[in-house]
């Protein structure tokens, strides 16, 4: 690694912990709705980094599978009808990668039951 300690992700979560742990629990108003703000932010933010490099090359994975190696490609086959014939496959392939995203933005949604279930 070319960085010493702490890494990015142990920095971005000491932030995260002191606003939680100090700045959170001692503000009121709007300080304390933009500590929260700033909380949240700061965990996508650690999840990115714990997720995001096997979330890209699942995804690379997921596309190479239908012969693409990139969205802009996929996209395009789609738009064009030639993907009718592997519909299932396309919507496996953009549901893993809603699921990725969610997983980083709010996991809680992941977790979630819908009403499809």
């Amino acid at each position: 690694m070319p960085h010493d300690l702490p890494s990015a992700a142990q920095l971005v979560e000491s932030v995260r912990e002191w606003l939680e742990k100090d700045v959170l629990t001692s503000t009121t108003g709007r300080v304390q709705f933009h500590s929260r703000v700033a909380i949240n932010v700061l965990a996508i933010v650690e999840r990115e980094l714990s997720l995001g490099v096997q979330q890209a090359v699942d995804h690379r994975e997921r596309l190479a599978l239908l012969g693409f190696t990139n969205d802009a490609e996929l996209a395009s086959a789609i738009r064009s009808g030639d993907m009718d014939e592997r519909f299932q496959e396309v919507v496996d392939l953009v549901r893993a990668s809603v699921l990725d995203k969610l997983a980083v933005a709010n996991p809680a949604y992941v977790a979630a039951p819908t009403s499809n279930e």
